[in-house]
């Protein structure tokens, strides 16, 4: 399991630092134009925050994986980080339209390999959860 878990913390240490690339790569300076400047300041500081939370859950997969794997705190944490992969797991197939991705390869390519990680994510926290359910 703690394969799983480290390998986990690189990839959200990866998807965290593509972050970066958000703004240019969906152009936000020309969607964002219409918006107000507290609209688009609130994305651009949303998105920071999000991506800082996905480095340090990754660095913490990664350097504390022992005491997420053996410690009653970790295994509460793991159930937070289950509830919150699978909370994005769900918003993959139930907020984003379909109409983003259907019908478009690399879209859907891209909408599959995240439906992936979602999953793969909640697999490995819930089973880490699950691993000392008296808690």
């Amino acid at each position: 399991m703690e394969w799983h878990l480290k390998a986990t913390g690189y990839i959200l240490v990866l998807l965290a630092l593509l972050h970066a690339f958000f703004p240019k790569y969906f152009n936000w300076r020309k969607e964002f134009a219409p918006l107000t400047l507290l609209s688009r300041q609130i994305m651009y500081v949303h998105t920071f925050f999000i991506a800082l939370m996905v480095l340090l859950m990754g660095i913490g997969c990664i350097y504390a994986a022992e005491d997420i794997l053996h410690t009653r705190l970790g295994h509460l944490l793991s159930l937070g980080l289950f509830i919150f992969w699978i909370c994005r797991l769900f918003f993959q197939f139930f907020v984003y339209s379909p109409s983003l991705w259907k019908g478009k390869r690399f879209e859907t390519t891209v909408h599959i390999i995240f439906s992936c990680l979602w999953s793969y994510f909640s697999i490995v926290f819930f089973m880490i959860f699950m691993a000392d359910i008296n808690i």
